[in-house]
């Protein structure tokens, strides 16, 4: 059931007399489009609804669409960098995501948007595993490499700071369509780069396979899945449509397992399976992708459509929980040497989820800024950066060196399809808790007790995550010689996880 494929060629070097900062500026700035776009569009998601006369679940899949392919096709995408060569995937991941930026920023109804959004998506995945790939099989020497990667690691962080930023100022000075027509000069850019500057080499190997059934039973599952937990709020869990896209969703899944446990090339290598601390780190990661995209959503709506922020003051006010996050990640560099990436995990979990309960006492009447939005979400930020270097550790702990690559992308899998089904379970629920308490309450005070339960759904979710982490094997983290070493591979670390 498996693709055959010919001899693939070696990944894609720099033209001669090139600089290697030219490959690492062209992947940190496609990394950069990446991750900008799943956080730029939250804050024009209120402008979105006005202009196009969006539903609630309409909103929840401009974001979730696209976590769904992402986060459903990046295991193919960095198997097909493998065997096509990273230069095509990477030229292919372009075009795509150009392209449907375009389309989704001329986009006249909801569907047009959420369609856009799905293949942009797809664009995403080809990006993110082969920019990583371009850097990793670019650089030879190991110090160039590790200064190229801390690079890239910042980059992910920086553009989650930006998107907020950019959302805001975009969405109120000129529309919401530029939150989308803003990739297309940088995607011809680099288009334009990436087939200049970057060369195939040639290798002789042996056939491969790649495994296109898994991927497609895996992404059409999370999606089907998505939408009938989504639409379970507007027509009831027992309606016959809910109950075919879960059943759906769920013969999917068992046909990705099945899959993965007949195919010679699994996207997942088997021997993955029987290590406990991957396995218990992957779990933990997609809970956190559920907590870390709702409450951006959640937040977002907040401020804009019970509040009354404009999307640039929103934005604005959503800045230091990411220039947090990046100080937490410094931080816990430090901290993982200390206490272990097992006791770092259940502290960063319930910090977060401390940030999460206080959330939950927002307001439906203006808030007090530093009480109920600043102070809540500094927390929140500071235990996510704690989580993320320490799941990153604990996932990718006894890997064999050829699966380390499948283990760190499926790290970002994890995170992604968390993000994507747990923000429409979440969205689900909280349009259930408005629409209970429209009869007690005037329309804002409803708006808000929605978003009051999805907050402390989250902290439930993220204590879950700290008890789960007390199973976990008592691994240590490596300890270099020198601080200077210990940024290096915490930077290293997080970047692969990324991949």
């Amino acid at each position: 059931m498996s693709a055959s494929l010919e001899p693939p060629p070696t990944p894609a070097v720099l033209r001669p007399n090139l600089p290697l900062g030219v490959v690492v500026a062209i992947s940190c700035v496609a990394l950069f489009m990446v991750v900008l776009d799943t956080t730029i569009v939250t804050l024009a998601l209120p402008q979105m609804h006005d202009a196009l006369d969006m539903s609630v679940s309409q909103q929840q899949w401009v974001v979730t669409g696209y976590l769904v392919t992402l986060g459903g096709l990046l295991l193919l995408a960095a198997r097909a960098g493998d065997l096509f060569g990273h230069k095509p995937v990477f030229l292919f991941g372009m075009i795509v995501f150009t392209a449907a930026s375009l389309t989704g920023g001329l986009a006249t109804d909801p569907t047009m948007l959420i369609v856009s959004r799905f293949i942009q998506g797809v664009g995403a995945a080809a990006l993110t595993p082969t920019s990583l790939s371009l850097i990793t099989t670019s650089h030879t020497d190991e110090t160039q490499r590790q200064r190229a990667l801390a690079l890239w690691s910042i980059t992910i962080a920086f553009a989650g700071t930006a998107g907020v930023l950019l959302g805001g100022v975009l969405t109120s000075e000129l529309s919401w369509r530029w939150v989308l027509f803003i990739n297309i000069p940088p995607g011809i850019a680099l288009f334009a780069a990436a087939l200049w500057c970057l060369l195939p080499a040639r290798v002789d190997t042996k056939p491969v396979r790649l495994d296109l059934p898994g991927s497609l039973c895996v992404t059409l599952g999370i999606g089907v899945l998505s939408y009938g937990l989504s639409q379970a709020s507007a027509d009831g869990w027992g309606s016959s449509n809910v109950l075919i896209a879960l059943g759906a969703a769920a013969v999917l899944i068992a046909g990705f397992v099945a899959v993965q446990l007949t195919s010679s090339q699994p996207l997942i290598p088997r021997a993955l399976l029987r290590l406990r601390s991957l396995l218990l780190g992957n779990l933990i990661m997609l809970m956190l992708g559920v907590v870390l995209n709702a409450s951006f959503f959640f937040i977002s709506l907040y401020l804009q459509q019970a509040i009354g922020y404009s999307a640039l003051r929103a934005g604005m006010a959503m800045v230091p929980v990411t220039l947090v996050v990046i100080v937490g990640g410094f931080v816990s560099r430090k901290l993982v040497l200390v206490l272990g990436p097992r006791n770092l995990i259940i502290m960063g979990g319930l910090v977060v989820a401390a940030g999460m309960a206080w959330l939950a006492a927002v307001p439906a009447r203006p808030p007090v800024f530093l009480a109920h939005i600043l102070g809540p979400t500094l927390i929140v930020g500071i235990g996510l950066g704690f989580l993320l270097l320490s799941i990153t550790l604990t996932g990718t702990s006894g890997v064999d060196p050829e699966n380390a690559g499948a283990a760190s992308g499926l790290l970002n899998t994890s995170r992604q399809v968390g993000g994507a089904v747990g923000l429409a379970v979440l969205t689900t629920i909280a349009a259930t808790a408005t629409t209970d308490a429209l009869g007690d309450s005037d329309p804002v005070e409803a708006l808000v007790h929605g978003y009051r339960v999805a907050f402390l759904i989250c902290a439930g979710v993220m204590v879950v995550a700290s008890l789960i982490a007390l199973t976990l094997p008592n691994i240590k983290a490596p300890r270099p010689e020198t601080e200077a070493e210990a940024g290096e591979v915490g930077e290293e670390r997080s970047a692969n996880a990324a991949s």
